[in-house]
């Protein structure tokens, strides 16, 4: 059989002679009872720090053993079989290091038919099978469980996912096909579909076994050994699982489709309709409704082969790579032995995104977090907003009761300004002027100590300028947050010529301390993501501004796939701040972008669209198109598309030749991360590769040879 199985799976088993290999060690383990249980512990031979994942040879090791232990269990050798993982670490799913390269669709079929093979004979032993998640646990680490006949779950577990979809691919070895059959098609939707999307969240412990994924739940320090405890009882019927998420009669007539229907909907109005792989899932669970695993497993089969061998998947590895290895080694940073601690944080100013800052200062630094502004009634509504945000963590479980006081106790708001001369770290929330945040660091830098970082969120200011008056600049640096602070994952650190290694690194480490993705960029006007962000926005108010309407320009650039239109996002980051941006980079650079006295109108105006009462926009708001009306040289979609892309090619080689970042990779990582431009497109600089915009605009490449992916066109 083990050799029949290797004959079989030969193309897809010679691409992995460089893999690392998850072992599969079997050792039986007497019950309290006296009954056998063969439990198979998955270990790649590493410490915590490399997970045990899930490649060919991986899947064939791990094939053969249940093999043999299937004939142990017709001999009534053993009475069940278990899988767990090493210390901390389940597995993390299917090893994406050579999948890029598989070479044709015939292999790739192969890669999913291999995994249904060896995980489905999980229910098929002849014996209870069961799935103890020790630690990670993601993709194909999920579907182990899933295939196996009970599961259990470490209450510690810090990441559980099955986040295919964020990768270009579906859930292709039993995720789409069982999942919704034990936890219901609305759980599925929000484990398969919505969470990926999320900027790929992760379930914990708790909300495994919430959901029903898992059967039981237990305390990290024994888990072992209460999960073979608690599996003997299950053997001899002392426990009767329940699966009370389990889909009845009338989620399968009435409530599935229906289910379907408004996620393929969403999806449609959030996403697009350029990602594949979201879409592709769907038709999967919609096929799951008739429960029928043969008939689910080869359509995963279809799938999975359909998608790694396309471009989206290869496009989605090359920006999963960035995310995963290049933003955890930043291009630039000096050495992190250089960085202060930070024991206390000053926050300039009481509003949304000052209140947004010290919420994030502590609850990830815990360090007593201090805010000011202009009078005491501004101040405490910043205090009270800051609560507020940390009470909400604590009713939705993300922060425990004694945590939860504890943070309350370290916030504190004052006009009193010496209660800064003891923080490490000022960062500024105040009016975007060049002005006033001058004259802020100015005061502020005569009170606080002579090492206290002093850090900018000017999203399109000159730091050097801003630092320009103080007496000790090199201790200035930016530090762009986006918008919503809590969940955008980028932060731009903006290193002027001043700014000093220790500061430098200062600000990485506490990067990295906040759970955010820092790029180092250079002082120049919008960094990385205003920059391309004013470009967009500059032609696309020169194109109404000329006489194209809203609807054109709004959906020219759909092919991109980007998460919303230009005029969406115009309004999302707000009129006056993007008529802002455009008048900042306009001043830099008058013959390449834009300005634009309608959108300044559009501003005080207030609004683009005409929107119903849940806030769904229902067109183009009339007196907006008036505003904007007279133009007499309109564009076509084509033209417009063409025009945005290749300025777009134009302006980010233009930032690379002025070392704006170290490399086109950290252009697509900023754009990825802070402005949501799409995985299966391998963010921007990728797809302008590919449909030529590069040549057009320079006569080469971003990338040699161009990295493959979605909406070329």
């Amino acid at each position: 059989m083990a050799t029949d199985l290797r004959a079989r799976y030969a193309p897809l088993l010679a691409m992995s002679t460089d893999e690392v290999v998850t072992h599969s060690l079997v050792r039986d383990v007497t019950l309290p009872s006296g009954r056998t249980l063969a439990l198979i512990t998955l270990d790649n031979g590493h410490d915590y720090t490399r997970p045990n994942t899930l490649g060919p040879e991986t899947l064939a090791e791990l094939g053969e053993v249940l093999s043999g232990l299937r004939a142990r269990a017709s001999s009534h050798d053993i009475d069940a079989i278990a899988i767990t993982g090493k210390r901390f670490n389940f597995a993390a799913g299917a090893d994406l290091s050579n999948v890029g390269s598989i070479p044709s669709r015939d292999v790739a079929l192969l890669l999913a038919k291999l995994g249904h093979e060896v995980l489905g004979s999980l229910g098929s032993l002849g014996v209870p099978s069961f799935t103890f998640y020790n630690g990670l646990a993601l993709g194909g680490g999920v579907e182990i469980g899933l295939n196996s006949d009970y599961r259990t779950v470490d209450a510690t577990v810090p990441a559980f996912a099955l986040p295919e979809t964020f990768l270009g691919l579906v859930p292709g070895w039993g995720g789409t096909s069982i999942l919704p059959n034990i936890i219901g098609i609305e759980n599925a939707l929000k484990v398969i579909i919505e969470n990926p999307l999320k900027q790929n969240r992760m379930l914990k412990g708790p909300q495994v076994a919430e959901l029903g994924i898992a059967d039981a739940i237990f305390p990290s320090l024994n888990f072992l050994e209460d999960s073979l405890a608690w599996a003997d009882r299950v053997i001899g019927g002392d426990i009767e699982v329940k699966r009370p998420h389990a889909p009845g009669r009338l989620e399968r007539l009435a409530k599935w489709d229906l289910a379907i229907g408004i996620a393929r909907k969403t999806l449609e109005e959030k996403l697009g309709t350029v990602a594949l792989a979201p879409y592709r899932a769907l038709d999967l669970l919609k096929l799951a409704k008739g429960d029928d695993r043969a008939k689910g497993f080869a359509a995963e089969d279809e799938a999975l082969a359909d998608l790694i061998s396309g471009d989206q998947f290869v496009a989605s590895i090359y920006a999963f790579n960035l995310v995963q290895k290049r933003a955890k080694r930043p291009a630039g940073a000096p050495d992190k032995a250089l960085a202060r601690p930070v024991n206390k944080v000053g926050v300039i100013g009481a509003g949304l995104m000052a209140t947004q800052f010290a919420t994030l200062f502590v609850r990830r630094l815990k360090v007593p977090v201090v805010i000011t502004d202009l009078d005491q009634a501004r101040v405490d509504t910043g205090v009270a907003a800051i609560r507020r945000e940390l009470e909400k963590l604590h009713e939705k479980g993300r922060i425990d009761g004694d945590e939860y006081g504890r943070l309350i106790g370290l916030v504190h708001g004052t006009t009193d300004r010496s209660e800064f001369a003891d923080c490490d770290w000022v960062i500024e929330a105040v009016f975007e002027e060049l002005g006033v945040k001058q004259q802020v660091f100015g005061d502020f830098e005569k009170i606080v100590g002579p090492e206290t970082v002093l850090a900018t969120n000017t999203s399109s200011l000159s730091v050097a300028e801003i630092g320009a008056q103080l007496e000790h600049p090199e201790r200035l640096v930016g530090f762009h947050f986006f918008n919503p602070v809590a969940q955008m994952p980028l932060i731009e650190v903006v290193k002027t010529d001043s700014t000093d290694d220790a500061t430098l690194a200062t600000a990485m480490a506490t990067a990295k301390i906040l759970k955010k993705t820092a790029v180092i960029t250079r002082d120049t006007p919008g960094f990385v993501v205003n920059r391309v962000l004013a470009k967009v926005l500059g032609e696309a108010m020169n194109a109404v501004d000329t006489g194209t309407t809203f609807e054109t320009v709004d959906h020219a650039l759909d092919r991109i796939g980007l998460p919303m239109t230009p005029f969406e996002l115009l309004e999302l980051v707000g009129l006056k701040v993007g008529a802002h941006v455009l008048d900042t980079h306009h001043k830099a650079f008058p013959e390449r972008f834009f300005e634009s006295e309608n959108l300044h109108r559009l501003a005080d105006y207030g609004k683009l669209y005409d929107r119903d009462g849940k806030g769904r926009a229902k067109g183009f708001d009339k007196k907006a198109v008036q505003i904007v009306a007279g133009g007499k040289t309109p564009m076509t979609a084509a033209s417009f598309a063409e025009r945005v892309e290749v300025g777009l090619a134009d302006e980010i080689k233009r930032m690379l030749d002025d070392q704006v970042v170290a490399a086109a990779e950290d252009i697509d990582l900023c754009l990825i991360l802070g402005a949501g431009y799409p995985f299966q497109a391998g963010g921007i600089t990728p797809y302008l590769d590919r449909i030529g915009a590069s040549e057009k605009a320079f006569g080469g490449t971003f990338h040699t040879p161009p990295i493959r992916g979605a909406a070329s066109r």
